[in-house]
C-alpha cells in the first residue's frame, strides 16, 4: 500500500470512528470542508483513544502504562507506524495544519488525573481539569479552522486561542453535569467540594442504588446543578464570541457544536434532579436543526 493510499485509509478509519462515536461533535465536524473535516476527525479519534483508557476496566497501573505509551507516540508523530490509522491521520493532518501538540499532552494529563482518582476542592482547580481535557482540545481544533483576514493577526490569534480554551471549559463542564450519575457510580466526583458542602449535598459515591440517600438530598442536588449551570453559561457566553473571529464554515462548526451542548445545558437547568437518574442527552433530529440552524446563521 503505498503512503498516499495508507494516508486516506486512516482518515476513513477516522472519520468512521467519529460518525459512530461523537454522538454530538460530528453535526458539527461535518459542516466543514474536507480536508479540515479529515483534520477535526482525527483530532477526535485520538482523544477518544485517550477517554477510552482512562475510562476502561484496566487496573490505574496498567492504564498509566498505555497513557506513557501514548505521550511516546506523541512526540515520535512523525514516524507513526503505518498501522496505527489514529497517528497516521494526526501526522498528516499536522502537514496541513499548525497542530499544537502540547495540547494533546495536555489531554493525557488530564485523563491521568482521572485515573489516579484526582478530586477537587474548589473551583479553579476543576478548571484546571477542564483546561487539559476539552480547552486543550479547543486549541487543536482552532489550529484547524480559519479565521477571518481580518482576525488573523497575531493578536487576534492569542484572543482566538483563549475564547477556544473557555468554551472547551463550558463544553467539559456540561458534560461533569449531564454525568453526575455515571461518574459517582464509577467512583468519580468532579463537582467542587467546596460547592458539595455549600448546598449540603452528600454524593454516594460506587452506590448501584444513585448518588443521592433521599428526596433531601435530590432537592439540594437539584440547587447545586442549577449554580453550576449557572457557571457554565458564563463560560459560553465569553468562549462563543469566537465565532465572530472564524470563517463561515469554521463558524458554523463551532455553532453547531456549542449549540448542542448549550440546549443540552438548557436541559439540564429545566429538569436538574434527572441528572442524578440517568444521563441526558438530546435527541437526533433536535440535534439536526441545531446544526442546520447554525449554518444559516453563520452565513447570515
Amino acid at each position: 500500500m503505498s503512503t498516499a493510499a495508507a494516508v486516506a485509509d486512516a482518515y476513513r478509519e477516522c472519520e468512521a470512528l467519529t460518525r459512530a462515536q461523537a454522538a454530538n461533535f460530528y453535526y458539527g465536524i461535518r459542516l466543514l470542508p474536507g480536508e479540515r473535516r479529515r483534520a477535526m476527525c482525527g483530532v477526535y479519534a485520538f482523544a477518544r483513544r485517550i477517554d477510552d483508557i482512562g475510562d476502561g476496566t484496566l487496573e490505574p497501573e496498567e492504564k498509566l502504562r498505555l497513557l506513557d505509551a501514548q505521550a511516546r507516540a506523541i512526540e515520535a508523530i512523525d514516524a507513526a507506524p503505518a498501522d496505527d490509522f489514529v497517528m497516521v491521520a494526526l501526522a498528516d493532518a499536522r502537514r496541513s495544519f499548525p497542530l499544537p501538540l502540547d495540547a494533546l499532552s495536555e489531554l493525557i494529563e488530564g485523563v491521568r488525573m482521572d485515573v489516579t482518582g484526582s478530586t477537587y476542592e474548589t473551583f479553579d482547580e476543576l478548571v484546571v481539569y477542564c483546561r487539559r481535557v476539552a480547552g486543550g482540545i479547543g486549541r487543536l481544533c482552532l489550529a484547524i479552522f480559519g479565521l477571518r483576514a481580518d482576525a488573523s493577526d497575531e493578536q487576534a490569534r492569542a484572543q482566538a486561542q483563549r475564547l477556544a480554551d473557555e468554551l472547551g471549559v463550558a463544553l467539559q463542564l456540561t458534560n461533569i453535569l449531564r454525568d453526575v450519575r455515571e461518574d459517582a457510580r464509577n467512583g468519580r466526583v468532579y463537582i467542587p467540594a467546596e460547592d458539595l458542602r455549600r448546598f449540603g449535598v452528600e454524593l454516594r459515591v460506587g452506590s448501584p442504588d444513585g448518588p443521592l440517600a433521599d428526596a433531601q438530598q435530590l432537592e439540594r442536588l437539584s440547587a447545586l446543578v442549577r449554580f453550576e449551570c449557572e457557571r457554565a453559561r458564563e463560560w459560553f457566553d465569553r468562549g462563543l464570541a469566537l465565532t465572530r473571529m472564524l470563517d463561515r464554515r469554521s463558524a458554523a462548526c463551532v455553532l453547531a457544536m456549542a449549540g448542542i451542548y448549550r440546549r443540552l445545558l438548557e436541559r439540564i437547568e429545566q429538569r436538574p434532579e434527572e441528572v442524578a437518574r440517568t444521563r441526558m442527552s438530546l435527541p437526533a433530529h433536535e440535534k439536526a436543526w441545531v446544526a442546520a440552524r447554525a449554518l444559516l446563521g453563520a452565513s447570515a
